[in-house]
This record gives structure tokens, sequence and C-alpha cells, in this order.
């Protein structure tokens, strides 16, 4: 039956620079067209991610020639946030569904204010256990590839010290110290764990770190997070993963300049955070196709769209997450469904011109209204 508040659903292809994945799969079409709502997908939109138009189409989608086409419609959901070629593309009857990062991007959300557009943010759907659902799957395999690259450019051929993650018999492993014991923090030690790295995972919370401890028993070592502790493992680490997130808002520093001074030459530096600000003081935002940069003697990896890397099991994990609260938006209304789901609430980032989210709105040195006096529909 269709009940669908809104009708149209456009899907468009990604543009920022080395990203194959695309906000939806074949299945996820299928749940649209069931709700009544037509699916319009920019052609080759999930070639990236292995996904023909074809396989669209046998869904149900249309597939539209050109960006703008899919733009055009009533809810429109991406990957990423949009890059400055899309500005043109916003209006204040658009609803827009992505990643968007704001407190990273201010430019974005100058952007979104300007056109009065509604958009929510999958990073913000917030649940009241403070998990962070639709974050959660790509953090999961941010995660994992950020200690594969970390073993990657720590070859010697690649930039790095020439040490081998699980080392070899009577010849130490490498030492990993990975800041941050959430999704991120706790999928990269769990892999450099399991590629017989001496792993250290820091953490101010520390039932975070009795919960893992009973998970890993031993195998790898939890630590207090403070800035001595913090100091002493950087220090020696031959590979350091920044995993620190603040939901909405931009990530700490954590890492100051000293402390990767005081690394070993050839060491990584791998931050995940950095699509919001990053948690380490020499961080600045990488591509994969430029992925790398070294600053005293220490190799830094700052890719924004890590996950972009492996855009099939990334568009399917990240469909799973999402489709259940897309489908409530079609259904309800950005404004029903944020009233029935405070999580989808705290989703909410900008309506008519003005920040809907607390901590999105501090880091851009705004004042934030409630959502629900703003949205209309």
């Amino acid at each position: 039956m269709d009940t669908a508040q809104i009708k149209t659903l456009g899907v468009p292809k990604e543009t920022k620079t080395s990203e194959g994945r695309v906000a939806i799969t074949p299945d996820g079409v299928r749940e649209f067209e069931r709700a009544g709502v037509e699916v319009f997908v920019e052609t080759g939109a999930g070639l990236g991610a292995s996904i023909q138009d074809a396989h669209f189409i046998a869904a149900g989608a249309t597939i539209v020639p050109t960006a703008g086409d899919a733009w055009s419609q009533q809810l429109v959901i991406k990957v990423k946030e949009p890059t400055a070629q899309e500005f043109e593309f916003l209006r204040n009857d658009l609803t827009l569904f992505t990643y968007l990062h704001l407190a990273a991007y201010p430019k974005v959300a100058e952007a979104l204010l300007k056109n009065k557009t509604t958009s929510i943010a999958y990073e913000t759907v917030q649940e009241q256990d403070a998990s962070l659902p639709l974050l959660a799957p790509m953090s999961e395999i941010a995660g994992r590839i950020a200690t594969q690259v970390g073993a990657f450019y720590l070859q010697r051929p690649n930039g790095g010290r020439g040490v081998l993650m699980g080392g070899a018999p009577g010849v130490s492993p490498a030492k990993v110290v990975v800041i941050g014991a959430g999704n991120v923090g706790w999928n990269s030690a769990w892999i450099a764990g399991g590629m017989e790295a001496e792993v250290l995972l820091l953490d101010k919370n520390l039932d975070r770190l009795r919960m893992l401890d009973q998970i890993i028993r031993g195998r790898i070592t939890t630590i207090a997070s403070n800035r001595g502790a913090i100091e002493r493992c950087v220090a020696q680490a031959d590979l350091l993963i920044g995993a620190v997130l603040v939901a909405g808002a931009r990530a700490p520093i954590v890492v100051s300049q000293d402390m990767v001074k005081s690394m070993k030459p050839g060491a990584v530096i791998v931050d995940v955070a950095v699509d919001q600000g990053g948690c380490i003081e020499t961080i600045h935002e990488t591509t994969h196709k430029e992925p790398v940069y070294e600053q005293h003697g220490v190799l830094h990896y700052a890719v924004g769209n890590m996950p972009g890397a492996v855009p099939h099991t990334s568009t399917y994990a990240l469909t799973n997450a999402t489709l259940p609260y897309l489908i409530d938006v079609a259904k309800y209304g950005t404004r029903a469904a944020a009233q029935r789901n405070g999580a989808l609430k705290l989703g909410v980032n900008t309506v008519d011109g003005q920040i809907t989210n607390d901590a999105a709105a501090k880091a851009l040195g705004l004042d934030a209204v409630d959502p629900l006096n703003v949205l209309t529909q």
C-alpha cells in the first residue's frame, strides 16, 4: 500500500575523490518500492561498488542520466558530504540524508544553511544508549582498514621503518598504539592483535576497557588514557592509530606535535578521526590517490573516506544500517519521523537555514534550535 509522505528518492553518484560507495543497494531499492517511493539512481552510481545499472533496474529503480536528475527528488541520499560542485543542487524543499561531519567541513554547513536545506547526518543519529548505529558499520570497516594500511606503510619500500606486524621467531613484533576504544579503535586493535602485533589500547572509559578486557583475555593491553600515558605510548609506537570521536563535534587533539616528534623515524600514524578534524595535531586530510605525507620523520595517513577503499563491502554494510531510518523518513516525513524516533531527531543537523544539532552548532560557533520547532514536514 502506498503510504509514503515522500514520493521520490534520488541517489546521485559520489563526487568525492576515489569514492566508490553508493548510498543504496538493489535490495534497498526494493524496500522503497514496497513503501511507495520511486527511486531515481544516477547512471553509473553503483559501478565503484560493483553494482551495475541493470541490478538497480531489476530491483525497480529508474536510471537517470545526470546528477541534477537525481538531486531533483524530494529526498536525496548519499554516502559523503556534498562537494563544492554539488552545492548548486541544494535547495529549501530538499531533504538530504548522508554523512555530513559539519564540524570538519564548515563550508558544507554554510552551503546547507544558505540554501535552507533540511539535512540529516548519519553520524549524529544516536540511540539512548549513546550508540551511533549509522556510524558503526563504517567505523568497524575504517578501524580494520587502519591496521591494514598501517602494516602496509610500515614496510620499508612504502616509506616505513621496515617492521613486520607479527615480528618473527626471536624478533619483537610491531608495537601498535590505538587511542580510543570505540568501534574504530576496538576493530583496529582486534585486527592488529590477529596479526600478532603487540597492541596497546587506550581509552578514558574504564567500563569500556573492562568489557574489552573480558573479550581479549590479555592478548591486547588496555591502558587508562591520560596525557602521561599517551606520551609514553606514542613514543614507543611503530604504528599509531587515532580513533577518538565526539559525536557531531570536532575531534579533540590528543596527540601533540611534540609527541609526534618523539616517535621513531619511519613510524606510521593513521588518524581515522580526520573526517572530524583529526585527533593528531600534525594531521591534515589526504585522499586515496595521495594518501600519505611525511612530517617530523613520521609517515601520516589521513584519508577522509577510508571505507571508500572497499566500496562493495562498505555499501552493503551501510545500507543494512541506514535503511530502516531512511524508510521512516520517507514514510512519515522528516518531522514526524524525528518526533517518533529520538535517535533520528539527533540526526537532523540543519533546517530552514538554522543549525539543529547541539554538537555541530558548538563546533561552528552557532546557536542550535530544536528541529521540531522549525521542521514543517
